[in-house]
């Protein structure tokens, strides 16, 4: 890449290009944004945002424009958002959320709305979510969840409903998850994790059960997995991976299977990557990746190569990318 960077987000445009987008260099927030095109294997920059920010979340639009909202810069959480279009390489400012956030999770919703979820404030971890309509640029706060949380992940369910499972109230880590109905507007509990966790990846698999990995908890990092099973509201644990691990990064392959990268465990980042087998509840530990790294990202090119790049690394945010 052109600029060292963690906390990012990457984004598959329709032309198969990844756009990077923002994050922490050294000790401060970045506006930049590149492009990684995978028939050349070359970056590019593009246009920069108007605000610098990490820890935000970044949106795919039903028009193929990217929304991104909130984040951290230099001074704090923010509620400011702007959009990429990708066929001028320039962004514009949308509406602002009604409250400044990071560590958020964002989740495109069947309406073409993005819903927005808890995260951390200027006073600590938040339970409120909001809408954002792209056809009007407007935000619409909905229901608020039942327990305040940062650091959580949302996976979007084959009925529509939208999971939110576990992450950290405060430096409490939670077991707790609960479902948003895009229909009402409302938030409903359902079953506990086995573990409580933050810092974790969730992943959707062919079967339509959400594998949870890793993240952390008031003991340290975790090699625990656990299944949501949807039409029962259930957790079961499988099979735990061969190295604890917290900030990594999980992929879906084309044969189904997970690829889990990277992380940080209590000793500094990791190489080390590792395969679930759903068909199995198994795990296999593949080929390491070349730079220690956690807080990257890894993209599913459309020649089935994973894309990750950046993250922080033994000396501070990394520059390089590779391909799995």
């Amino acid at each position: 890449m052109s600029v060292a960077r963690r906390c990012h987000t990457t984004s598959i445009l329709s032309n198969g290009k990844i756009l990077v987008v923002g994050g922490w260099g050294s000790n401060e927030s970045l506006a930049s944004a590149e492009l990684y095109d995978p028939s050349t294997g070359n970056w590019t920059t593009t246009g920069n945002m108007s605000v610098a920010r990490g820890y935000h979340t970044a949106s795919i639009l039903s028009n193929g424009k990217i929304l991104v909202n909130g984040g951290l810069s230099s001074s704090g959480p923010l509620t400011s958002a702007e959009l990429y279009d990708p066929s001028t390489g320039n962004w514009t400012t949308t509406g602002n959320m009604s409250v400044a956030r990071g560590y958020h999770t964002a989740s495109s919703l069947s309406n073409g709305k993005i819903l927005v979820v808890s995260g951390l404030g200027s006073n600590g971890s938040l339970a409120s979510a909001e809408l954002y309509d792209p056809s009007t640029g407007n935000w619409t706060t909905t229901g608020n969840m039942s327990a305040a949380r940062g650091y959580h992940t949302a996976s979007s369910l084959s009925n529509g409903k939208i999971l939110i499972t576990g992450g950290g109230n405060g430096n409490i880590p939670l077991t707790s998850a609960e479902l948003y109905d895009p229909l009402t507007g409302n938030w409903t509990r359902t079953g506990n994790m086995s573990v409580a966790r933050r810092y974790h990846t969730a992943s959707n698999l062919s079967n339509g059960k959400i594998l949870i990995t890793g993240g952390g908890n008031g003991s340290g990092p975790l090699t625990s997995a656990e299944l949501y099973d949807p039409i029962t509201g259930n957790w079961t644990t499988t099979e735990n991976m061969s190295v604890a691990r917290r900030f990594h990064a999980a992929s879906i392959l084309s044969n189904g299977k997970i690829l889990i990268t990277g992380g940080r465990n209590g000793s500094g980042p990791l190489t080390s990557a590792e395969l679930y087998d759903p068909s199995t509840g198994n795990w296999t530990t593949t080929e390491n990746i070349n730079d220690a790294r956690y807080y990257h990202t890894a993209s599913i090119l459309s020649n089935g190569k994973i894309l990750v790049n950046g993250g922080w690394g033994s000396s501070g945010s990394l520059i390089s990318a590779e391909l799995y």
